[in-house]
Formats: structure tokens, C-alpha cells, sequence
């Protein structure tokens, strides 16, 4: 009986698999392998999928690897490799469907790979399998090859879906999600615009609210609309309190005055330059409006599924469908993650729900903003 023929064909790897998994490593790649360190880590870890495929001597013949974007519902196929002398037997193609099935178990409804542009080999595997092209990483590996992005819905779409073409930027500091998140919105509106470090910085200190829970102060929701309005853009805000935002974080009471004070400003400001503040919490429906009607879509978020930190962290929507809302999140935190894993996340409905109310008053947060029309 041949391996593919076998109920067991998979296994979930564990420590007696190190060995031989490092010399199948070393056989199937030139560059860019995994360590010892590393395997022993997805091994041992819950946000991972580390399936083998053993011969009869259980050395492992075939691996693939599986990581789980916390907090979402994405799986990024990290890597696949087979052993030369078990190619073209089909292990590869069953291998990656069982490691769809995991994912798919696990509540993620999309896979995401990258695969060198040269490699023809595992491009038509994956296409076989369903995995499409959406995009392209120049020089991404060490011997300095390109990549191809592929992704695969893993889970059924129910209903339409909508989607905006959104420029990825990376936040170049731990407290500038705000005016990142703030340029890539602008910058899916008009091809004029161009992300800068300068103005990254200029939108914060336009934004800040001065203090936040700890460390530098993050950005107020009205001060990234007049921050956007200053640009050339229209802006609203929809939050589902009257009160000033962030104040029962913050434990001093001369630093709660203060925010107090930055909070009233600001929102003078949004009342003399006609900036709408809209007290009731943006829902699915006007989500999806919005981005019909050409506008981007800001939305204040807790990191608390995403690493367990509970910091107010902004990412813009870049599309909805029946099952999820995709973001462009503009931390890329992990050792593991590339820009890839940041990019049209998708979070289900439901961790949505949750993951957009912040602090113990459930504070719900966004911004809307489109091109000002010409008069």
C-alpha cells in the first residue's frame, strides 16, 4: 500500500522529527531555511500547523508549514518541501490539501503563500490547487529571486464581496499606526499621493493626544481628521460616546486633564472646519456604504487578539464581504511576518465585533474620509 493510499498519510510533527527534518531542509533549499530553533518553535507552538509525512523508517519525507495570523481568520503557508525521491507521487498535492483542512478547522478562511517567480514546479502545484496570483515581492529572498503572492479562499464566501486597491505602508514607529494607517487611506483615493516618513511624523504630532496608557501618545480620532482635512480631504467621525476618549487608561489625574483638554480642542476644531462627528458606532452596513461611495475607512481597534497588549491600534478597511472585513494593519510585528501578512487581513464578523471595542467603557471608533469635491 503506497503512502497516499494510507488513512494516516499526515502526522503532526513532534521532536523526534527535528533530525530528520533539518536534512530535508538542507536537500530542498539553497537559501532562506529553516532552523532548528525554528522548527522546534512551530513544533511547540498554537499558532501553527507543523504537518510530516514519514517513510517506513519514520524519517520525514514530505513537511509542510502553517502559520495562523493571530486574531484573524488568515493561514499563511509558511513552507513546503518534499523529498527528492518522493516527487511525483502526488505527497505534495495531498500534503497541502490536509494543511488547508487544519486551517479550515482552525476558523481561517483564507491561505496565503509566497513563491519564488522561477519556481514553475510549485507555481503549477498550487494553481492546481486552486491558489491564484494577487500580486508580486521583488528581490524577496536572499539570493535575491522574486516571489509571487498567491492566495486561496479556504472557506466559501457567502454573499458579495468589496474591495478597494489600498497601498500598504509600515508604521515606523510603535506609536504611529494612526498617520500610517491615515496615508494609505489617502493614498487609495487619489495616485497623487505619496507616503512619506515626514509626514507620518507631521500627521502625529498634528493627531496626538499628548499621553496614552503608556509610552508615546497615540492619535485622536478627531485629530486625524483635521490632519486629513488639511490635505485636501473630506472626513467624518463615528464614535459611540460624547465623552473624552482614553481618559480611564491613564492613571495620573493632571495627564487625564490634559487629554481632557486636547479632546475639547480638537473637537472645536472639527466644529469650525465643518468635520461631521456622527455619536452613534459605524456598523457593517455603513462600512460597506462608505466604501461604495469611494470613501476610505479608519477604524480604532484593540491589539488584544492580535498580542494580547490591549493597545488602541488604527487599521483601514480595504473590503467586506458576508463573512469578514479585510484591513491593512500597519504594524508588522513578528519575526515571521512580511508585509504580506498585513495586507487585506480578514477578520471575521464576529472577532470584529469584539476586537472594535475598546476599553471597559466598549468605546467603538472610525473615520471616514474621501476626496473633497472641487467647487
Amino acid at each position: 500500500m503506497s503512502l497516499l493510499d494510507s488513512t494516516d498519510f499526515t502526522h503532526k510533527a513532534t521532536l523526534a522529527d527535528l533530525s530528520s527534518l533539518l536534512t530535508l531542509e538542507e536537500a530542498s533549499f539553497k537559501t532562506d531555511r529553516l532552523s532548528k530553533r525554528s522548527f522546534k518553535h512551530h513544533i511547540q507552538s498554537t499558532n501553527s500547523c507543523l504537518l510530516v509525512v514519514r517513510d517506513e523508517q519514520q524519517r520525514c519525507i514530505a513537511y509542510g508549514l502553517v502559520l495562523y495570523h493571530q486574531g484573524t481568520r488568515l493561514a499563511r503557508l509558511y513552507s513546503l518541501a518534499v523529498s527528492k525521491n518522493a516527487r511525483g507521487q502526488g505527497i505534495g498535492f495531498k500534503l497541502l490539501t490536509e494543511l488547508e483542512k487544519k486551517a479550515a478547522d482552525n476558523e481561517r478562511h483564507y491561505m496565503r503563500l509566497e513563491v519564488a517567480k522561477h519556481n514553475q514546479t510549485a507555481i503549477d502545484l498550487y494553481q492546481a490547487n486552486g491558489y491564484r496570483v494577487f500580486g508580486e515581492y521583488q528581490d524577496y529572498y536572499d539570493d535575491h529571486d522574486d516571489a509571487l503572492r498567491m492566495q486561496k479562499r479556504i472557506r466559501a464566501p457567502r454573499g458579495p464581496s468589496l474591495k478597494r486597491n489600498t497601498p500598504w505602508f509600515r508604521q515606523s514607529t510603535e506609536f504611529t499606526c494612526g498617520p500610517a494607517a491615515l496615508q494609505m487611506a489617502m493614498a487609495s483615493l487619489t495616485n497623487d499621493y505619496q507616503y512619506t516618513l515626514e509626514n507620518e511624523l507631521d500627521i502625529w504630532r498634528e493627531a496626538t493626544t499628548i499621553y496614552m496608557t503608556s509610552g508615546h501618545g497615540g492619535c485622536h480620532p478627531f485629530g486625524l481628521a483635521i490632519a486629513a482635512h488639511h490635505r485636501g480631504f473630506e472626513a467624518d467621525v463615528w464614535l459611540s460616546t460624547s465623552q473624552p476618549l482614553f481618559v480611564d487608561g491613564v492613571r495620573s489625574e493632571h495627564k487625564k486633564q490634559i487629554m481632557q483638554r486636547v479632546h475639547h480642542h480638537f473637537h472645536s476644531q472639527c466644529v469650525e472646519q465643518n468635520i461631521s462627528i456622527y455619536e452613534t458606532p459605524i456598523g457593517y452596513d455603513d462600512i460597506s456604504n462608505a466604501l461604495d461611495q469611494n470613501y476610505a475607512v479608519l477604524i480604532l481597534v484593540s491589539t488584544y487578539r492580535l498580542d494580547g497588549k490591549k493597545a488602541p491600534h488604527w487599521v483601514v478597511v480595504t473590503g467586506i464581504d458576508n463573512d469578514c472585513l479585510f484591513v491593512h494593519d500597519p504594524d508588522q510585528d513578528e519575526e515571521w511576518q512580511t508585509p504580506l501578512d498585513c495586507q487585506y487581513i480578514p477578520i471575521a464578523h464576529e472577532d470584529f465585533d469584539r476586537m472594535s471595542a475598546f476599553g471597559s467603557q466598549r468605546i467603538r471608533v472610525a473615520l471616514r474620509i474621501k476626496l473633497r469635491s472641487a467647487h
